[in-house]
């Protein structure tokens, strides 16, 4: 094959191509949609979200009520939680629920889908073919080793309140319950009690507010 030849033929298969072969754009979720019905939010999109996602909606509800602390249930295509929740705090459970339970941490696309193998869930990417245990990414602040019991006296950081009013914040992993505090005030807290990975505490002293 002569030099003429050759750049004929790349040519021709430069023209075949097309403009734009492939994209990997950032992966988004449709704008949330949030209405507050007295004590009520209700994410009136709810169903577009869980389809995007590729989740069951009942697998994405149990995780936003888990970890915004409070009841709900999906009536129709949206999700009804009863506390009155902001639109940064269900958007930011949202994207946590992506990146734990959606997106690979390998090649950062959501082509993804979970299988679980005894009592661990793993996700397997079907871009990459890459799989890991979805608690991955959650590891370092769940780990048992923290060894958090009741009588402890920790810092907390209340940065949401549950629908009775009570303080919520975040040590270690755990969810702590602080009864007679309010959002944003950093408290000392004596653990009372520990179910599974959600504590209780009574306060001992306040500290400054942020």
């Amino acid at each position: 094959m002569t030099d003429d030849d050759y750049l004929s033929l790349l040519d021709r298969a430069k023209n075949c191509l097309p403009e734009t072969i492939e994209s990997h754009e950032r992966f988004s979720l449709p704008e949330i949609d949030v209405l507050q019905e007295g004590k009520i939010t209700v994410i009136r999109n709810f169903i577009d979200i869980t389809d995007k996602l590729r989740r069951d909606p009942l697998h994405v509800l149990q995780y936003l009520l888990r970890e915004l602390g409070t009841p709900g249930n999906v009536e129709g295509r949206r999700a009804v939680l009863k506390a009155k929740l902001g639109t940064a705090q269900i958007s930011d459970r949202i994207q946590e629920y992506t990146d734990t339970f959606v997106i690979c941490s390998e090649c950062g696309l959501p082509d993804t889908h979970m299988n679980k193998e005894g009592r661990t869930l793993v996700l397997e990417c079907e871009a990459c073919g890459a799989r890991r245990p979805v608690n991955a990414k959650k590891s370092s602040k769940s780990d048992a080793s923290t060894g958090l019991k009741a009588g402890d006296i920790v810092e907390i950081f209340i940065h949401d309140v549950g629908k009775k009013g009570d303080g919520i914040g975040k040590f270690e992993g755990y969810l702590v319950i602080v009864p007679g505090t309010v959002k944003g005030a950093r408290v000392k807290a004596k653990i009372t009690n520990i179910s599974g990975t959600t504590a209780f505490g009574a306060v001992t002293q306040e500290a400054a507010t942020r």
